[in-house]
């Protein structure tokens, strides 16, 4: 039988978890569901997510009022039930609505737990990285998006183990106090929940971030192919996190896990891509450590009473915190500001709190004052948990050795990191054995980071838009970013696909265009494009395919960014530019999302460079939205030795913009 504070922790790394996989669907169904990215105001779009949350804060009352085991209790049928839930739902509105619900749920869960339980460390280190490796497991595609048994049987098993977990520690939590009798504690450790939920998400335990670091190591603009070991960075960030978050570290380096934590988001603020997988690093130990500073804070024997709706407000502020600044964050590449510092300012919060928290807990003042420091301060009875539990401190031979716990769960985590690498590991992929193709079929697709317009991620639905491509350009490429649930769409789609892929960033490392081939490509490139006022980045990702016997094409890929009430003449000008000088005299195709129309100056930009408008056959080709398409703005370009025919905009609602595609009969030499 479990301890009670074994419980306790078990209960709350289980219920972190459904959190994590509500937030996943709650946040991109704001953007998707609530609002149509760009075309919704980010102002109207962060009010929104930031209600909930600000909503949030009257949990602490609700569970001072009633008593935190039953708001558990109920909160966590709730959040389980909205899991389930979404696992069933269409999309849409309902989507949102479910995912909000949860999401609400889940706060008030996050509260009441705090009020109970003393010391949660140990159950927020090990619900991150469960989460975390979870994520990994499914190759960073959640089991909810499948619709399948497995799916099913998944989510069903989290929501029970949850439940049941809630129930029994309720049960037990009567007969604990009863030994409560040691200093309450504070909840400045409570206060970091949120904060490392976002450093966690956004790069220390992601395992997207983790595959997309890795294929930096590939060369200028990514891999040409998926990275061998793709996760290997997310298995010594895990170890690392777990180990840092459990033994705690002597005196004197005390200052380490703060400057670490500020490092490394420094670094993924505004180092390059290929140092993506050291900021990582930085961030999951400093991340790891700084949990552990704050881990203990004695408090004054007179704020004993309030210590539990303390701790509940500490909770579910730490998780405004994460709210406000995944907003700030995010909505930089809709309103157009600097956003890299605010990792570094979220890590630096993180750091205050935790050498705050341990110094508080050196001052023998901290404990209690003037002549009450010789009583133990007394905790109310519906506050204490297993941490008072004298049984928890000692159980056993482990109680000798208690770095021996946290080595073994380092460990463990390392293996299943390894285990989801190999399970998602590079896989075989098509290529030309029987010399070149006489003709090839070219697909261009915004793909909304793979959203379809039902708010759902649906890579059955761009697998079936893109058909039969030989060659595909992808534009909205996400490969982690928290906003959109922390997925590597590029690899789930390019694996689904049997297409090895080449990754151009455009807005940070992990927002771009790519391009996706069944044949080689070599001498990838990649070029940013003049911002000109736009708020998000662009560039020019330029690959050759080798189709053998000397027959090779030039394909560049990119999105271009309009600047506010212009055209992207100065972006269309530099693309043009870009491509002649990679092609070199090789047949060139350029493609992508646009954001122009045929006529226009930017457009014109294009064709009066020499390339060619492979649609003009077929105007007008209308392509977004989806669902009523009225504006031409993806295009395909070739040069005038290209021969493009059959070109079409295939209907799907898959993504926000229909994929647009051409068959080209390549040259012979």
């Amino acid at each position: 039988m479990l301890s009670q504070r074994r419980l306790s922790t078990a209960t709350l790394a289980l219920g972190l978890v459904v959190l994590t996989d509500v937030l996943r669907v709650f946040l991109p169904s704001v953007i998707t569901i609530f609002g149509q990215a760009a075309s919704t105001p980010a102002e109207l779009l962060g009010a929104f997510a930031l209600g909930w949350f600000v909503l949030a804060l009257a949990a602490p009352a609700l569970v001072v009022r009633i008593g935190p085991h039953l708001v558990g209790i109920a909160a966590a049928a709730l959040l389980g039930a909205a899991r389930l839930a979404l696992t069933a739902a269409p999309g849409g509105r309902a989507q949102l609505w479910l995912a909000t619900a949860g999401l609400l749920a889940g706060l008030v869960w996050l509260a009441a737990t705090a009020a109970r339980v003393e010391r949660p460390v140990p159950g927020l280190a090990l619900g991150l990285t469960a989460g975390a490796l979870g994520h990994a497991l499914f190759g960073t595609y959640d089991p909810l998006w499948w619709g399948r048994w497995e799916a099913w049987a998944a989510s069903l098993a989290l929501v029970a183990a949850l439940v049941v977990a809630e129930a029994t520690l309720a049960r037990r939590d009567g007969s604990a106090v009863r030994a409560g009798n040691q200093p309450a504690v504070g909840g400045l450790a409570w206060l970091l929940a949120g904060p490392a939920l976002l450093l966690g998400g956004m790069v220390a335990l992601s395992p997207a971030v983790a595959s997309t670091a890795m294929s930096f190591w590939y060369g200028e603009a990514g891999t040409a192919a998926p990275p061998p070991f793709a996760l290997a960075p997310l298995a010594v960030a895990a170890a690392l996190f777990v180990l840092a978050a459990l033994i705690p570290l002597g005196r004197r380096w005390r200052p380490l896990p703060p400057l670490l934590l500020v490092g490394g988001a420094v670094l993924f603020g505004y180092g390059p891509p290929t140092l993506l997988t050291f900021a990582m690093l930085l961030t999951a130990a400093g991340l790891g450590g700084c949990l552990a500073l704050a881990g203990e804070v004695p408090v004054a024997q007179r704020h004993a009473g309030r210590v539990p709706a303390r701790r509940a407000y500490a909770a579910v502020g730490g998780m405004l915190v994460f709210a406000v600044a995944a907003v700030v964050f995010y909505a930089a590449y809709d309103i157009g500001y600097p956003n890299g510092w605010l990792p570094a300012v979220v890590a630096a919060l993180v750091g205050v709190v935790a050498l705050r928290a341990v110094n508080g807990a050196d001052d023998p003042r901290g404990a209690s004052e003037g002549p009450q420091s010789s009583a133990p301060a007394r905790v109310p009875l519906r506050a204490v948990n297993g941490a008072d539990d004298p049984r928890g401190a000692s159980e056993g031979p482990q109680s000798s050795a208690p770095a021996r716990v946290p080595l073994r769960l380092a460990v463990l985590a390392a293996l299943v990191a390894f285990l989801a690498a190999w399970v998602h590991g590079p896989w075989l992929v098509s290529s030309n054995r029987h010399g070149p193709p006489e003709q090839v079929r070219l697909v261009a697709y915004n793909i909304r980071m793979g959203f379809g317009l039902d708010g759902r991620f649906d890579l059955a639905g761009l697998d079936r838009a893109v058909g039969e491509a030989d060659v595909v350009v992808l534009s909205e490429v996400d490969r982690g970013w928290l906003l959109n649930g922390g997925h590597d769409t590029l690899h789930l789609l390019a694996a689904r696909l049997e297409m090895p892929y080449v990754f151009g960033p455009a807005a940070g490392p992990l927002w771009g265009d790519a391009v996706l081939s069944r044949w080689p490509v070599q001498g990838a490139r990649t070029r940013p494009l003049p911002a000109v006022g736009a708020p998000t980045g662009a560039q020019a990702l330029g690959v050759t395919i080798d189709f053998s016997a000397g027959v090779r094409l030039a394909v560049v890929s990119t999105h271009l960014q309009p600047p506010p009430g212009a055209e992207p003449v100065v972006q269309a000008r530099a693309v043009a530019d870009f491509a002649a000088g990679y092609a070199d005299g090789l047949p060139l195709v350029v493609a992508g999302d646009f954001n122009t129309e045929p006529g226009d100056p930017a457009f014109t930009a294009l064709t009066d460079a020499g390339l060619v408008d492979a649609f003009a056959p077929a105007r007008p080709l209308p392509t977004s939205p989806a669902d009523d398409p009225r504006e031409q703005i993806d295009h395909i370009f070739v040069s005038p030795d290209l021969v493009a025919t059959d070109p079409v905009a295939v209907p799907s609602t898959a993504s926000d913009h229909l994929p647009v595609a051409v068959t080209l009969t390549l040259p012979t030499r």
